[in-house]
């Protein structure tokens, strides 16, 4: 059973993997967006404009806190792709076990802190008084639930390390369904709070049952008392990874954090404007997110077994993939994107309206930059790199950043559509340069190794 569910990346045709790879990972992808916009979508019809503002203001910190625990559990998965690719599978079965060690701590932590600091975050943010209410109790329900994010996360980074990208939607699916059920349910008895506790109940079911199938079906992974023993040093390689990607997340979001403060000082109705725009373009932008995944199982597969060539190879059909579906998106949110606001609200103001299909244009046309900086920092990352890597997110903090200190209160509404085109930019100048580097180091040692065995051959003989 375990080698039907497996796929080893480091043989076979590269396009056929990541293609392959990467559409079931979409599905899933898109599904979990599907539970952000379905509370987006029924809070905003069922409980007004001012729910649907407070549910946008703290996409900043959902994104910044949930972000770092999903990058974490991404993060832990690398070296277990890598253990799987080198087929060194006690290794790996011990990186499994003092993952869940380290998950469990870090939820722990995370958990407690960030639910005794909600509100004071939402007032640093200067979120309107009308909606600061609501927006902490969607919050602090969230933050209540990052043990179960985490859960679910690790148990789906453990499988798509191995290249089993199918298994884990399956079950995305079938939480995303009941999310939706639940959302219509609780938000007409409990108000903002069903919405947040139905996204919570439905990602615990999801992650239960991710655990349940890999106990069942993926004998390579089952754990013997000597791999659930807590090994330091492996908590030690998971955490010297983990802990760069989940950054990435949460230093790209300080910048948000920044953005989302001085949309904030403009009022409701441009809070609801950008986050009826966001909750569509991250729909949108799924596809980038799975090509990252798939990019950074690849390369952790491949810089495994040794194959530089692979990965640049890989690398390429990525890129191409990533620049035909920005051109279509960006093709469909110019027809069809003012439509798409219709879902959120039953009448829209002309404001609203405006502002969002504003943000989706501004956004869209630069897509194919958002693409290469999920592409090429998360096989960085998968390579080993995270480091490196995580210095992208600086230049997108400080790009987002500038923007809301200094554009926002110039220009306007205007220069926040444009403030994530402009961090895009600045952190692919930097990822290509660094992507390059660090080929011609790995190509440099590669032939130097080659030369000294090529020496000893020559002696012997």
């Amino acid at each position: 059973m375990t080698e039907k569910k497996t796929v080893d990346m480091t043989i076979g045709s590269p396009f056929k993997h990541i293609l392959g790879f990467m559409l079931p990972t979409l599905v899933g992808y898109l599904f979990q967006q599907l539970y952000s916009m379905a509370d987006t979508v029924i809070i905003g019809r069922f409980l007004g404009e001012d729910s649907l503002a407070a549910v946008g203001s703290t996409g900043c910190m959902n994104f910044m806190i949930i972000g770092f625990c999903m990058g974490l559990c991404s993060g832990f998965a690398i070296p277990i792709a890598q253990k799987f690719g080198a087929k060194d599978f006690t290794a790996m079965r011990k990186f499994v076990a003092n993952s869940i060690w380290a998950c469990i701590g870090f939820a722990i932590i995370i958990t407690s802190v960030f639910y005794m600091l909600c509100m004071n975050i939402l007032q640093m943010l200067r979120t309107p008084s009308n909606i600061i209410d609501e927006a902490y109790i969607y919050l602090s329900i969230l933050f209540l639930g990052i043990p179960v994010t985490m859960m679910y996360n690790m148990a789906s980074g453990i499988m798509r390390s191995l290249g089993d990208s199918r298994t884990p939607v399956y079950f995305l699916l079938i939480s995303s369904g009941l999310n939706i059920v639940l959302d219509i349910i609780m938000v007409q008895y409990m108000g903002i709070a069903g919405a947040a506790w139905a996204t919570v109940i439905s990602q615990l079911i999801s992650g239960l049952l991710c655990i349940m199938y890999m106990h069942r079906k993926f004998e390579i992974l089952r754990l013997s008392r000597n791999d659930m023993q807590l090994d330091m040093k492996s908590v030690g390689k998971l955490v010297y990874i983990g802990i760069p990607m989940g950054l990435q997340y949460s230093i790209t979001a300080i910048g948000s954090v920044v953005l989302q403060s001085a949309v904030n000082v403009l009022g409701s109705t441009y809070v609801a404007s950008s986050a009826t725009a966001m909750k569509v373009s991250m729909f949108f932008c799924c596809p980038f997110d799975a090509l990252g995944s798939t990019a950074a199982t690849y390369g952790g597969q491949n810089i495994g077994a040794g194959k530089l060539d692979r990965i640049s190879e890989g690398l390429k059909w990525c890129i191409t993939i990533g620049f035909v579906y920005s051109v279509i998106a960006y093709i469909v949110l110019g027809i069809f994107g003012q439509n798409l606001i219709g879902l959120f609200l039953d009448e829209p103001s002309t404001l609203l309206l405006h502002n969002t299909a504003l943000y989706l244009k501004c956004n869209s046309m630069f897509y194919f930059f958002l693409a290469l900086v999920n592409i090429v920092r998360f096989l960085i990352q998968g390579m080993g790199y995270s480091m490196i890597a995580i210095l992208a997110g600086v230049f997108e903090m400080v790009a987002r950043a500038f923007a809301g200190s200094v554009l926002v209160p110039q220009h306007g509404y205007i220069a926040a559509c444009l403030a994530s085109p402009l961090a895009w930019v600045l952190a692919d100048v930097f990822l290509i340069v660094t992507y390059k580097v660090i080929m011609k180091k790995l190509r440099n040692r590669e032939s130097f190794v080659q030369g000294q065995i090529s020496v000893i051959h020559a002696a012997v003989r």
